[in-house]
């Protein structure tokens, strides 16, 4: 079994006045030769966008890419002709595949949105670009992990081109958990949302990230009022 531990503190960090952002991995101006991904999963920026504010529209091709609105909302355009609103309990997806133009904007005038962007290495490239969005409110359960993103259509959650697999929980007691992972190719990266968590008996606090690899299952023991992100992606690019 592999470990690597990422403290909150030790992230990459920018503040452009509109947008606060913290990278797990490398990203803009922060390069760290020992930070470029985990398997396929590239980035993992946990952004706070202030209000009326956002990202003016900018492209991106051949990658899979995920937001997870936290607080607030955000309003996005694309050229595929999406005009959408997401919000805290929604997840979105765009495969950009063969290329997309989009642009993410703080919709409220009185507070900021708080959203992860997560990219992910797709295992096709050159795909016709798509874009899904769903609510979470119909699958969510508490004290246990829920699936958001799968390979597979017909699955709970948004679908990606890529043999990965996140899932969100919401801890309202300290729960023990085994996660049993969907291939021995792939490995889980945790990222702790709120409250605490023993991870493997690594102890875990907000916004830590910790990955697990070479092994079949992982113990997880979220605290109370605690709320974790798993990411399982293939650790082959």
């Amino acid at each position: 079994m592999n470990t690597v531990l990422h403290k909150a503190n030790t992230r990459g960090h920018a503040n452009y006045g509109w947008l606060d952002t913290n990278h797990t991995f490398s990203f803009a101006n922060y390069h760290n030769p020992e930070r470029m991904n985990f398997g396929v999963l590239r980035v993992l920026n946990d952004d706070r966008v202030a209000e009326g504010r956002g990202f003016s529209t900018h492209p991106h091709d051949n990658m899979e890419i995920i937001s997870i609105p936290l607080e607030g909302d955000m309003e996005h355009k694309d050229s595929m002709g999406n005009v959408t609103v997401i919000k805290e309990g929604d997840v979105q997806v765009i495969s950009a595949g063969t290329g997309i133009f989009h642009s993410e904007y703080n919709k409220n005038s009185d507070k900021e949105v708080k959203f992860l962007q997560i990219w992910v290495f797709p295992n096709k490239k050159q795909v016709e670009p798509r874009y899904d969005q769903i609510s979470l409110k119909d699958i969510e359960t508490e004290n246990q992990f829920y699936q958001i993103v799968s390979p597979n259509k017909t699955d709970q959650g948004v679908w990606i081109h890529q043999d990965a697999w996140f899932s969100l929980g919401k801890f309202t007691q300290e729960t023990k958990i085994e996660y049993k992972l969907h291939s021995n190719k792939n490995g889980v990266y945790a990222f702790i949302l709120n409250g605490k968590a023993s991870i493997q008996g690594q102890r875990l606090e907000p916004r830590d990230g910790f990955g697990v690899w070479g092994t079949d299952s992982i113990q997880i023991t979220p605290e109370k009022d605690s709320k974790i992100l798993l990411m399982e992606v293939p650790m082959s690019i």
